[in-house]
């Protein structure tokens, strides 16, 4: 049998069939043995083969088989650095959700995100979230941002999951696509989940007093079929956002104000540092390209893992 991975708990996997079928099911063992250096071979939006079994009166599946994937996000396991993570695959698109404070979401995280998701071409639109709770100079910051990415050519939409403003446009943009969001915890993912198809009734937290951080809702990736012919994988707070299986020479070209710029500058190898006559520094010292998007290319050249919620904005 064929079907669709919907939720990984780490051991079981939810499979939905094109029937509607659902079945829970298990790796057979030879999976850990194919030199993947995932925590999870299989991950949510995974097309797989399986083989149903019956133990004590229960039906369950094996899977056998993993159909190859269009794309992916992955990210560095939080505790194993040699080891990899897959969020989500076969994705059409991702929202990746923006808070300024409450908690905040800096450059560095956004511009890893970024990067990670061009390097698989997968379409990102930022939602700056919780606009309705902002004062002036917080506003001021989104405007900023906002105008930083769009230039670069990211669509960028202010939005209010408690309040619904703009809700209405991204449900608009997700009929008949598989959508991931993403973001921080507490950057109101649930709550706009809801906010889009409110019989899902998803959990919700409200913010740490204390670190101002999110409390974890979800726990694991999951899928969710949306009443208007859409598909939503919704994932656990990502903290940092580890860069992987990236060679210095290629990160220049996930940034795309730097990739057309980049055929301008004296060497084919330039890594846009130290070299002469380099037109991403060029740029840079125009203000034609954000300080804020070199300082986070040079903190992946350098192979830094993202300081969490420690950077700035600067």
């Amino acid at each position: 049998m064929t079907g669709l991975v919907y939720k990984s708990t780490g051991s079981w996997y939810t499979v939905k069939t094109d029937l509607g079928a659902t079945y829970q099911c298990r790796i057979k063992g030879k999976f850990r043995l194919q030199g993947i250096k995932s925590t999870n071979p299989i991950a949510v939006g995974d097309v797989v083969d399986f083989e149903l079994e019956t133990d004590n009166d229960s039906i369950t599946g094996v899977i056998d088989s993993i159909h190859d994937r269009s794309n992916y996000i992955v990210r560095k396991s939080v505790n194993l650095s040699k080891q990899t993570h897959v969020i989500a695959s076969n994705i059409d698109q991702v929202f990746l959700l923006i808070t300024i404070d409450n908690p905040p979401t800096f450059t560095s995280f956004i511009d890893r995100f970024l990067v990670t998701a061009e390097a698989y071409s997968i379409k990102t639109i930022l939602l700056f979230n919780k606009i309705d709770t902002y004062d002036e100079k917080a506003l001021d910051e989104v405007k900023y941002l906002a105008h930083v990415y769009r230039k670069i050519g990211y669509e960028c939409i202010g939005i209010s999951a408690a309040t619904g403003k703009n809700v209405d446009k991204v449900k608009a943009m997700m009929h008949d696509k598989v959508s991931m969001f993403a973001g921080h915890s507490g950057v109101g993912k649930s709550t706009l989940v809801n906010a889009i198809e409110p019989n899902l009734d998803l959990k919700t937290k409200a913010i740490s007093a204390q670190h101002m951080q999110g409390q974890h809702t979800t726990t694991f990736a999951e899928m969710f079929d949306l009443s208007f012919g859409a598909k939503i994988i919704d994932t656990p707070g990502i903290k940092g956002f580890g860069i992987v299986d990236m060679d210095k020479e290629e990160v220049s070209d996930y940034f795309p104000e730097f990739f057309e710029l980049k055929q301008d500058c004296k060497f084919n190898n330039c890594l846009h540092v130290e070299e002469p006559k380099c037109a991403i520094k060029e740029a840079l010292d125009k203000d034609e390209i954000a300080y804020s998007r070199y300082k986070s290319y040079l903190s992946i050249l350098e192979g830094e893992d993202e300081q969490y919620r420690t950077d700035n904005y600067n």
